[in-house]
């Protein structure tokens, strides 16, 4: 029977030869992950179900990211908690406040391979199906269950495939494929649905890029974002990942519950405005948009390339007098490779603000809180009321050339235009 690479992936960790979309199935976990926010939280759940100790603590993942470094008494709690647990329960894996966002710091650590099943205690989980695997984010209660047992229940899921040829245009970023087809998609079209990607453009996409894509699969309501593992996966992963993987691709005939095509040359930087990641606009739509705050980073946008190419259109220049620019790498492996290119100090010269590896102002966590009235364009992936403070404040969703462009001007604009 004809499967797709999400239903083999799940039928290999079932121990079951096929499954079909709807059905349920008890899977075994290569690795849990969960971020300072959630880790507790679900630790606590594990033990209220009668377990001391987790089931294997060199495939579990806790990391201090989120809020880091604490903002306040609360939060150092939840951080110290965080290192307690890990320390007791002897984690081969625990990451503080000096690595970077989980998303980014899994694959960097090799704890992201193709073929896997990895379960993460945060929603942007399914950005490592961008090597191939099948991730996903739970509840901290099914957290609990997966700490417990290294074994989850699991609705196999239809898939969306979409197809993405042609060739970026300079200054079109995979941020804005993304936006694109959350605008075709809707914010829940694909409600419980794998979403994957292939076609031209994305084979000829970098890591980073396919991140960004797969890890706005939940804004669609996706179970997860996958892409087909090959060369360029190999590549990042090489010297990373210790273990043996096997690639596992869709079948040629696999069914797909719908089908979206994507002409990636004929797309313009996209815009998501308020209040809805799928209110999505050319940018030319919405040129000329006052903006207070700009922020450059988060597991959406936060990779050296996406600073790279912000610093590209800000090399030598002043941002605008009326902004204010924030730059956050996702990692301090990240940061540290940016330093070395001479990104960082690009960005200051400019007139930005870059901040240590966090989630940072994407969830207005730590940083970067707007003002009621005030207007933020953000790399991020949530443009919901308060998502980055105010709930009377607007959140724009764009690329980082997008970002960059705007910051010289003050308002939205084309960073095709850029002089």
């Amino acid at each position: 029977m004809s499967q797709t690479v999400s239903q083999k992936i799940l039928a290999e960790h079932a121990g079951l030869k096929s499954i079909e979309p709807g059905e349920i199935v008890k899977a075994k976990i290569d690795i849990a992950m969960a971020p300072d926010l959630t880790a507790v939280i679900a630790y606590q759940a594990m033990k209220e179900m009668g377990v001391k100790k987790v089931w294997d603590k060199s495939k579990v993942v806790f990391l201090n990211d989120h809020i880091a470094p604490a903002t306040n008494v609360q939060n150092a709690t939840l951080h110290k908690q965080c290192r307690e647990i890990a320390k007791e329960e002897g984690f081969t894996f625990f990451y503080d406040i000096n690595a970077g966002v989980c998303h980014q710091v899994l694959p960097e650590k090799g704890h992201v391979w193709p073929g896997m099943l990895l379960v993460g205690a945060d929603s942007h989980t399914c950005t490592h199906g961008a090597f191939g695997a099948f991730a996903t984010g739970v509840g901290s209660t099914d957290m609990g269950a997966a700490l417990a047992t290294g074994k989850l229940w699991f609705k196999v899921p239809e898939t969306i495939r979409v197809e993405v040829n042609g060739v970026l245009p300079k200054w079109v970023a995979p941020k804005d494929v993304v936006l694109k087809s959350a605008k075709e998609i809707g914010a829940d079209g694909a409600t419980y649905m794998a979403i994957e990607y292939g076609g031209e453009a994305i084979r000829s996409m970098s890591m980073a890029g396919r991140m960004t894509i797969c890890n706005m699969a939940i804004e669609m309501g996706g179970k997860t974002g996958i892409v087909e593992p090959d060369r360029i996966t190999d590549a990042f992963l090489k010297d990373r990942v210790r273990n043996k993987y096997k690639i596992i691709k869709s079948d040629p005939s696999a069914e797909y519950a719908k089908r979206l095509n994507i002409d990636a040359s004929a797309l313009e930087p996209q815009v998501a405005c308020p209040h809805a990641v799928d209110n999505v606009k050319g940018v030319t739509e919405v040129a000329g948009t006052k903006v207070d705050q700009i922020f450059i980073g988060s597991c959406t946008n936060g990779r050296l390339e996406d600073l790279e190419e912000a610093a590209k259109i800000l090399n030598g220049k002043r941002i605008s007098r009326d902004v204010r620019l924030m730059v956050t790498p996702s990692s301090f492996e990240v940061y540290d490779a940016a330093n070395a290119k001479g990104i960082i100090k690009a960005l200051m010269d400019a007139g930005g603000v870059v901040c240590n590896p966090s989630c940072g102002a994407c969830f207005g966590g730590n940083n970067g809180v707007i003002a009621p009235g005030e207007v933020s364009l953000s790399t991020s992936n949530r443009n919901f009321r308060g998502r980055q403070g105010s709930t009377e404040g607007y959140v724009y969703l764009c690329s980082p050339a997008t970002a960059a462009a705007s910051a010289l001007t003050g308002v939205i604009s084309d960073p095709r235009e850029v002089k």
